[in-house]
Formats: C-alpha cells, sequence, structure tokens
C-alpha cells in the first residue's frame, strides 16, 4: 500500500487531473446519454471544474451538484468532495456538502413513479455514498497533519540530540581548559622564567641573546595558550572576545623574534582578506618554527609575491649546520596548514630542496575569504 501510494504521489498534479477529468467524462457519457442537452452541458461544465478543484474546492463541488441530481452515483461529484473533505477542517460545511449530495441524489425525477419509501432509501443511500469520500478525505488530512507533527518531534529529537553533544563538548572544553593551564602554562612560565635569569646572569653574547629569544617566544606562547583556554571555556554558542588575530604587518616581529637567522622580503596588495592574511602568517609562523627545531643554524628566507590574482609565501631554508635535537612534535603541522589552505582554494607544497634545505610554500586567491 505505501509504495503504491509513494508511486502515486509522484504523479503530476496536472496529469492526475486530467484523468479524473476524464473518466467522470466517461461516467457522464455512459450514465447520461439519454438526457437534454442542457443536462449534458451541465455534467460537461461539471467534469471540466474539476481542473480547478484544488484551488476552488467549495466552487468546484457545487458546479458538480447538478450532475447528482440526473444520476444515482456521479464519479465528479465524489471527487469534488473528497477534494473538498482533504482541505477543509470545516466540519459543518462537509456535513452540508453531504447532505446536499444526498438530497440532489434522491430527488424523484417528474416522469418517474417513486413513492415515499423509496424517495426515502435513495436518500440514505446517497448518503451513505457520499459520506464515503468524505471521510476518506479527512482520513487523508489526519495522515498528513500526522506525517507533520511527526517531523517536528524529529526535528525536536534532533534539536535536543544536538544541545546534549554541546553540553558534553562545552564540558570536555572546561576540562582541557584547565589541564592546559595547569600545566602547559607553569612549565611555559617556568621557562620564560628560567630564561630570563639566564639572559641576566650569562656573559656569552650568543647564550644571552638565545636566553632573550626563548623568553620572547614563551611570552609569547603564554599569551596564545590564554587565548586557546578561552575559547575553549566557551560553550558555543556564546560570543567569546578573542584576541586580536595576526595580519601581514605583524610578519616583520614574527621574523624577528623566530629565534633563527631570517629575512623577510617582498609586499602584497592592501586587498588581502584576512583569512588570506591569516593563512600567510601561520604558514610562515609554522615553517620557521620547524626550522627552528629541524635545521638548528639555518637561514631561512620569507618572501611574499602575487602572480596575476593569486597572492602568496615562500619559506626557504639552508640546510643546517649542526645536529638537531629531538624535539617532540604532533606532524600535524604542515597538515593544518593544508586544510587551511584548501577552505580557501589554494594549494600549499612542502618539499625538501636540491641543496639539503627544505621549502614551504603557500598560493592562495587574491579576493579568497
Amino acid at each position: 500500500m505505501s509504495r503504491a501510494r509513494a508511486v502515486w504521489q509522484r504523479v503530476p498534479a496536472p496529469v492526475v487531473d486530467i484523468l479524473l477529468v476524464a473518466v467522470a467524462a466517461m461516467d457522464v457519457l455512459l450514465n447520461m446519454w439519454e438526457h437534454t442537452g442542457l443536462g449534458v452541458a451541465l455534467a460537461a461544465v461539471g467534469c471540466a471544474a474539476l481542473v480547478f478543484r484544488r484551488r476552488f474546492p467549495i466552487g468546484v463541488f457545487l458546479l458538480t451538484l447538478p450532475i447528482a441530481l440526473m444520476q444515482d452515483v456521479a464519479v465528479a461529484v465524489l471527487v469534488a468532495l473528497f477534494t473538498l473533505a482533504a482541505r477543509s477542517r470545516n466540519r459543518r460545511v462537509l456535513a452540508a456538502c453531504v447532505a446536499l449530495t444526498a438530497v440532489a441524489g434522491s430527488i424523484p425525477s417528474p416522469l418517474a413513479d417513486i413513492d415515499r419509501t423509496m424517495t426515502l432509501v435513495f436518500f440514505v443511500y446517497g448518503l451513505a455514498t457520499a459520506a464515503a469520500p468524505v471521510l476518506f478525505g479527512q482520513l487523508l488530512q489526519a495522515h498528513r497533519d500526522l506525517a507533520l507533527r511527526l517531523v517536528e518531534i524529529e526535528e525536536a529529537r534532533e534539536h535536543e540530540r544536538a544541545l546534549h553533544a554541546q553540553a558534553v563538548l562545552a564540558r570536555e572544553r572546561a576540562q582541557l581548559a584547565r589541564e592546559m593551564h595547569d600545566v602547559v602554562s607553569h612549565q611555559v612560565s617556568l621557562i620564560a622564567v628560567r630564561a630570563g635569569a639566564l639572559q641576566v646572569a650569562t656573559k656569552d653574547a650568543d647564550a644571552e641573546e638565545a636566553a632573550r629569544t626563548i623568553r620572547s617566544l614563551s611570552v609569547t606562547t603564554l599569551d596564545e595558550l590564554r587565548t586557546m583556554v578561552t575559547l575553549l571555556r566557551a560553550s558555543g554558542g556564546h560570543a567569546t572576545e578573542l584576541t586580536p588575530q595576526p595580519t601581514l604587518a605583524d610578519l616583520h616581529r614574527l621574523v624577528e623574534s623566530s629565534g633563527t637567522h631570517a629575512e623577510l622580503s617582498g609586499e602584497l596588495p592592501p586587498a588581502v582578506s584576512t583569512p588570506a592574511q591569516r593563512a600567510l602568517y601561520r604558514t610562515v609562523q609554522e615553517a620557521l618554527t620547524n626550522v627552528r627545531k629541524h635545521a638548528p643554524g639555518a637561514r631561512a628566507r620569507v618572501e611574499l609575491w602575487q602572480d596575476r590574482d593569486d597572492v602568496g609565501v615562500t619559506v626557504t631554508n639552508t640546510p643546517p649546520n649542526r645536529p638537531s635535537l629531538s624535539l617532540p612534535g604532533s606532524q600535524q603541522g604542515l597538515v593544518g596548514l593544508r586544510e587551511r589552505a584548501e577552505i580557501l582554494h589554494g594549494t600549499l607544497d612542502a618539499s625538501p630542496t636540491p641543496e639539503g634545505g627544505y621549502r614551504v610554500r603557500l598560493r592562495i586567491p587574491l579576493g579568497a575569504d
């Protein structure tokens, strides 16, 4: 039954209306071939009116009612009653239409010799016949309302599940924020304090410069960590005050405080969007961090460039001049940069150079946002 209903629902409405008009017209031709021209004309008007049954259900019913005067069971009248019942919630109007149909079908012809008993029988028969499509139309309307209610209930449940997931995520964020604040910030603070002490106590110029860089990077890391903790403590639906995000104007300070021998060259037009500027900044930041971790003593060159409708940055470093230390890493830095580039419809290439160094190249559209 459900499969047949699904197939019927896929049939276009105009095709259904044309089929109903054809069936009603065939019913009129088979049962009214002995009637006068006026009767046939009224029946034809009633059949043709079925095309507009969805927009004017009451009007179409009134136009088909004369057919009930001329034959016992009229397809056009039953279709009009069904359409009216499927679209109307006024029970009094539906009861009146059923009664009118029964009365019209039970009125005896002036030429017929029918007593009152048979007239009553015809009335009851017409009443039952007219009530059937009305009850079926009301059933269809109730089924449609129930389906809509089920959809609303499912949407409410889905919304409730989403709220529950957000609440769980908020608790996990709060727990992670506490752990980051208690563990990571404490250790980074100790690094900054020790670096400051070393900067004051050492007599070696290189060691003093290294200690100054370590202390500066530690302070910057603490600032970014506080921003991340603030974001993690957010519940997901509330606005959170963010610290100013880095832009291209901050690249000079980033290169100078990177702890590597790096130089910045090139310029980009002011039309570069804010998301693109952040992507360029994070790419340079990650590339210089990798140079500091994996290529000690190497020199790096940061080049900003524009190629027609694309802008980008290339970070190239020379081979290291001393062994690198074994430092922990998530191995996800370049993966995150590639994902950021793809979001902006750009590309990120990272590969070794023939000289033994490494090159990271980001290309994104100028108007990427």
